[in-house]
């Protein structure tokens, strides 16, 4: 009997229903990873390293991105699993990195929706100031809007997301060829073009078009990579694909190829027709939360204004407010799901294992829900600067998640071949195993670490302590989960490769 009919009849309770298509699956993963961090973070890094840097730090983060996506396709493939990296860590590795993988990655989204539902209240800001919208009016609606869509089916989450992305993506592709139309001189308007990686050169003082030190490039890493964080959400979605062995593939490349067009395409486009030094452009400097004066630090809405498209700062706005509803949706939806296959293995009270009758997992959506809803509390908080601490957290919580896949994928193949199986069953083959997940792991703690040098070169305590705070939490769940539950490294002839959920108690053999 299959899942969906298992579903229908009430037998098992805890199952989802496979509705997801392609166009859900790939679009899930383009609205996670196009959202603010590409719009804004962009300019910021570009005017912190300069051209050169800003492409080199992209296509560094590409390269680790499609090293993930590969790896973390080929296990969604051949064990689809709603939870995905966290059950093939519990399954692959070890039951303790799978409940601390599975706990922080929760945590690091059910975070960002927080954020995204007031931040998307303050867009609004562009429009209505708070005295004619006060914030907590937009920010209602917004969690009141992105709940119903996770509540109703999972069918009807992709379907939303499929057009919120959709939205994000036209846009890029008219920037991309306005973009390209103003650097050949087709349509008029200020471009430097490749003066503007000259100037650059001669006037950052390196003799290069990376205007700062190695020690700049390295911080900035954190930034891109958390542009680049939700293009996982294919395999946190494999629970619910239909025919995953197909479909998870097709997502799997199409959207790889999509994202590295639209990032480094568009990254490439920014270095030629904004200076570096721009003072419009997003700097370190400007907070967070100015989501009002931000709009106009955007490097695509600057391309736009300087091609004399007069309405562009409001299509921007538009665009930027679809896409964090996007990011909030697909955030909802993930945290949720995580939730789900916790529960499923026993990390989590089995209450949230339960699914409504529409496949939807109610109970883990409630308690994510209650977690967003917290943002309108905070958000009444003068001191709102801790929405930079959140974000901080989040990106680097990400990270950790990122890591946890190169080391199941290095785990899963292993364990595949030592069991007798053959690389051509695959339904989908990860390029450059081994070198893949090990370049994975390795991009990844570069970028940990990296992300705290100046802190630590500038000796700024505080500094580093918000930025690796997720550091000794996630050691912290891993070690007291295995401390309780005396769990060991899984065998490699005892990983489990068959796409169901094993609760693991105190005294099992793992």
């Amino acid at each position: 009997m299959s899942d969906q009919q298992n579903v229908q009849t009430g037998k098992h309770k805890t199952d989802l229903h496979r509705t997801l298509q392609v166009r859900h699956l790939g679009m899930i993963a383009l609205g996670g990873a196009i959202g603010t961090g590409l719009w804004f973070a962009s300019g910021e890094v570009i005017s912190a390293t300069g051209p050169g840097g800003g492409l080199l730090v992209y296509i560094a983060m590409g390269a680790l991105v499609y090293f993930l996506m590969t790896s973390l396709g080929e296990m969604a493939a051949h064990v689809p699993l709603s939870g995905s990296f966290e059950t093939y860590a519990s399954k692959f590795v070890d039951p303790a990195l799978g409940f601390a993988m599975g706990w922080n990655y929760y945590l690091s989204w059910a975070i960002t929706v927080t954020f995204e539902i007031v931040v998307g209240a303050r867009i609004l800001q562009f429009w209505w100031p708070p005295d004619v919208l006060p914030t907590w009016i937009p920010s209602l609606a917004f969690f009141i809007l992105l709940f119903g869509l996770n509540v109703v089916s999972a069918r009807g989450f992709g379907e939303a997301e499929f057009w919120f992305a959709g939205i994000k993506v036209t846009a890029i592709i008219v920037f991309l060829v306005v973009g390209f139309l103003m650097v050949f001189g087709i349509i008029a308007g200020p471009s430097p073009g490749f003066s503007n990686w000259a100037y650059a050169a001669a006037e950052g003082g390196t003799g290069t078009i990376i205007t700062c030190g190695i020690a700049g490039v390295l911080v900035k890493f954190l930034i891109a990579a958390f542009s680049f964080q939700g293009t996982e959400l294919i395999g946190l979605s494999a629970g619910e694909a239909a025919n995953p062995g197909k479909t998870i593939p097709k997502a799997i490349n199409s959207v790889f190829w999509r994202i590295i067009f639209f990032y480094i395409g568009g990254i490439f486009l920014i270095s030629l027709l904004v200076p570096y030094n721009d003072p419009h452009l997003l700097g370190a400097d400007v907070e967070w939360f100015e989501y009002e004066q931000r709009v106009a630090f955007s490097p695509f809405t600057l391309v736009f204004s300087n091609a004399g498209i007069t309405a562009a700062a409001y299509l921007m706005n538009f665009v930027v407010l679809t896409s964090v509803l996007s990011c909030g949706n697909s955030g909802l939806f993930c945290a949720t799901r995580m939730l789900y296959a916790m529960a499923n293995e026993g990390k989590a009270p089995q209450i949230l294992a339960r699914t409504n009758s529409r496949g939807v997992p109610a109970n883990a959506l409630y308690v994510t829900s209650a977690i967003a809803a917290v943002g309108f509390i905070v958000d009444r908080i003068p001191s709102i600067e801790i929405y930079d601490f959140l974000l901080e957290m989040s990106g680097m919580m990400g990270m950790f998640g990122w890591f946890g896949i190169a080391i199941c994928a290095w785990r899963f193949r292993k364990a595949y071949i030592f069991q007798g199986g053959k690389i051509e069953d695959l339904p989908y083959k990860a390029k450059f195993y081994p070198v893949g997940p090990i370049i994975g792991m390795i991009l990844c703690t570069i970028v940990i670490l990296g992300a705290g040098i100046e802190a630590l070169i500038d000796w700024d305590p505080g500094w580093a302590l918000q930025l690796y705070l997720p550091l000794p939490v996630f050691f912290c769940l891993y070690l007291g989960y295995k401390f309780i539950m005396h769990t060991k490294v899984v065998p490699l002839e005892k990983c489990d490769f068959t796409p169901e959920y094993k609760v693991y108690k105190k005294g099992d053999s793992h």
